[in-house]
């Protein structure tokens, strides 16, 4: 379970990656739309690897890579022909790793631990 969860997680990572640099498919219709996307991806980031680590010292951890994640994909739009950085998309990333820090356990349910006592012997 644990590989598949972490596999799952890594998949994100590489979905985030790709949308940063890829050319603009979506189009929210309004101001600053894809602010929202930006809160929510970062936020379900946190969130799912807060799954598996709840230690608030390796969280710290998280946060702060997923931070440097975002950063690294503001800088490195500005090297692509269809996308610009934007400071306010930064602050949507780590509004996002903030939201996904509070909504992890124990503030919403231990979805991994639970997945792991349902299949016992393969939680690791």
């Amino acid at each position: 379970m644990r590989r598949l969860w972490m596999a799952a997680g890594w998949l994100g990572v590489a979905a985030i990656v790709y949308l940063s640099l890829a050319a603009p498919v979506i189009e929210t219709g309004m101001e600053g739309g894809d602010k929202l996307g930006h809160l929510l991806a970062y936020g379900a980031l946190m969130a799912w690897w807060s799954q598996l680590y709840v230690s608030k010292a390796t969280r710290i951890r998280l946060g702060l890579a997923f931070i440097a994640l975002g950063a690294a994909m503001e800088l490195a739009q500005g090297l692509t022909p269809d996308r610009y950085p934007e400071w306010l998309d930064l602050a949507a990333n780590g509004a996002g790793v903030l939201l996904g820090w509070l909504a992890a356990p124990p503030r919403l349910p231990r979805f991994y631990a639970k997945l792991a006592a349902a299949f016992p012997g393969r939680g690791r």
